[in-house]
């Protein structure tokens, strides 16, 4: 008889019928360290690029983040301004997440958000929408969920480490991005376009990601490892 004790059981360990990294301890583990190793500069002007769109909309005082793991960026909302609540659908990344985040979590499916209609000012994906098999559910429940507007932070397909992400994928070195499906703000901004056909709203985007020598490190050009975009909804009283 195998006795062998299984932190998470091997029939939780898939989603969406395929296998994800943060379902495995020895990723998620590791997760806090990676961005406070060589992650941390790019993190730096993540979280300045998600501000200054997020903060254009006035609306947003609550917010909930999905996909939010140890809460990198659920302890930075509060930072800002912005009462913050975090959603993700893997056990291990929210059993450290409660012991960094003072807010609430939930563990759910983005694709079935267990919160009534416009329970949140705005919803918000940080380099977590890339793993969506159907992106255009998860923005319409978003935007069932979220009042006023929804804020993406992706991985930008349009730079020289999707190539790198790639070859290691294929020597099986990275294994971070295998399900990953990876962005232009042109691409996610056509999902957002059949998800949202009927409602008014308004899109703004910016780059970031560009090498530390180069001029400028922000730019309205779809180039660099990072893109923020966030979607206004216009038909709404405030």
């Amino acid at each position: 008889m195998d006795n062998k004790f299984e932190i998470l059981p091997s029939e939780l360990r898939t989603w969406q019928g395929r296998e994800e990294w943060f379902f495995n301890r020895d990723h998620t583990d590791t997760y806090e360290q990676w961005y406070e190793g060589r992650y941390k500069r790019a993190e730096i002007w993540q979280k300045r690029v998600m501000e200054q769109l997020v903060k254009s909309d006035p609306r947003v005082q609550k917010l909930l983040e999905f996909g939010c793991g140890t809460t990198r960026f659920s302890r930075w909302w509060k930072e800002i301004g912005i009462d913050a609540t975090g959603g993700d659908i893997s056990p291990l990344m929210l059993s450290q997440a409660r012991h960094l985040f003072s807010g609430d979590l939930v563990n759910a499916d983005s694709h079935h958000m267990p919160f009534k209609d416009h329970t949140f000012d705005s919803l918000a994906f940080i380099t977590t929408f890339e793993y969506y098999k159907d992106p255009v559910a998860v923005i319409r429940e978003s935007a069932r969920v979220a009042k006023y507007g929804i804020a993406f932070g992706m991985m930008n397909r349009n730079t020289t480490k999707y190539i790198r992400r790639r070859v290691q994928q294929m020597f099986g070195k990275n294994p971070f991005y295998v399900t990953a499906n990876f962005y232009t703000p042109k691409s996610l901004i056509a999902v957002i376009d059949e998800a949202l056909e009927g409602r008014d709203y308004s899109i703004q985007w910016t780059c970031t990601g560009l090498p530390k020598r180069f001029p400028v490190q922000q730019w309205h050009v779809p180039i660099g490892d990072f893109f923020g975009l966030y979607v206004r909804f216009n038909d709404v009283e405030s």
